[in-house]
């Protein structure tokens, strides 16, 4: 179930970023960051309502609060490489972020098997050979995107405490910490966060995904090994690409089919472990 839900997490999180990344282009992307997260909020506070889950302790709940600022300023921090340096770069850099909750879960003492613990290295490497595009390389932000990659692994380990008690609480503990701080970014740059008629399906469908791969990485915390689940929601480049290429008809270098092969190869040696 672990491996499932970290599978479907990293999916939502693809596809999220995939319609994220297209409204950016007619939009300022932190107003695209910001009104995505209302929204994903918004169905949140409905599913709170209507479940009526037990509420986690108030410390739990401080450090699902400090994971939301860790994935605002990680959302921040990675759009703002994308706008300054080349993807090729920007990317493969965040993606290794998810290396820091497998580091993490190792040292906190969990023991995965050599078999799986060597499929999420290869699964780790395919996700940033994914994401790589060809081209000119322009250097700029890469300490952008290396912080981008440390607060979005800060992300999966603190969102995980509060998971404890209810995976909902979880994800709306991130919410009320990351919405704010979004905010006052559009409000410091100046960004309207009016959105496009034409857009608002586009930003629905990446708030509510969002939303899902929040809540499955949550509960996905609670079924495997936080040094695995992790490094399968980390996978979201992957299907970011292959979407791209499918819709967009982008097409794939050498590099990238490698990587989403490797990819594949390393979630079936951790489903093996």
């Amino acid at each position: 179930m672990g491996i499932l839900l970290g599978l479907v997490s990293g999916l939502a999180w693809g596809l999220a970023d995939f319609f994220g990344g297209f409204t950016s282009r007619r939009m300022n992307a932190a107003a695209v960051a910001f009104v995505t997260q209302v929204v994903g909020t918004t169905a949140l506070a409905v599913a709170i309502l209507v479940m009526r889950p037990e509420l986690p302790p108030w410390s739990a709940l401080g450090l699902g609060a400090v994971g939301g600022v860790c994935g605002g300023l990680g959302v921040f921090a990675f759009y703002k490489a994308l706008a300054m340096g080349t993807m090729s770069l920007v990317a493969p850099v965040s993606a290794l972020g998810a290396g820091v909750p497998m580091v993490f879960g190792i040292v906190d003492g969990e023991r995965p098997s050599a078999l799986a613990l060597t499929g999420a290295v290869v699964a780790l490497a395919g996700a940033v050979l994914a994401s790589k595009a060809p081209g000119h390389a322009n250097r700029s932000g890469l300490g952008l995107a290396a912080l981008a990659a440390l607060a979005f692994g800060a992300f999966f380990v603190l969102i995980a405490p509060a998971a404890d008690t209810s995976v909902l609480w979880a994800a709306m503990s991130t919410r009320v910490a990351s919405v704010p701080l979004l905010l006052g970014v559009c409000l410091a740059i100046g960004a309207s966060a009016r959105v496009g008629t034409g857009l608002w399906p586009f930003v629905i469908g990446a708030g509510i995904l969002d939303v899902v791969a929040n809540v499955a990485y949550a509960a996905a915390t609670q079924h495997g090994l936080i040094s695995i689940v992790s490094v399968l929601a980390g996978l979201y480049p992957v299907a970011t690409v292959v979407l791209a290429q499918s819709v967009l008809h982008e097409r794939l270098s050498r590099g990238q089919t490698a990587g989403v092969a490797a990819a594949l190869v390393g979630v079936g040696l951790i489903a093996s472990g």
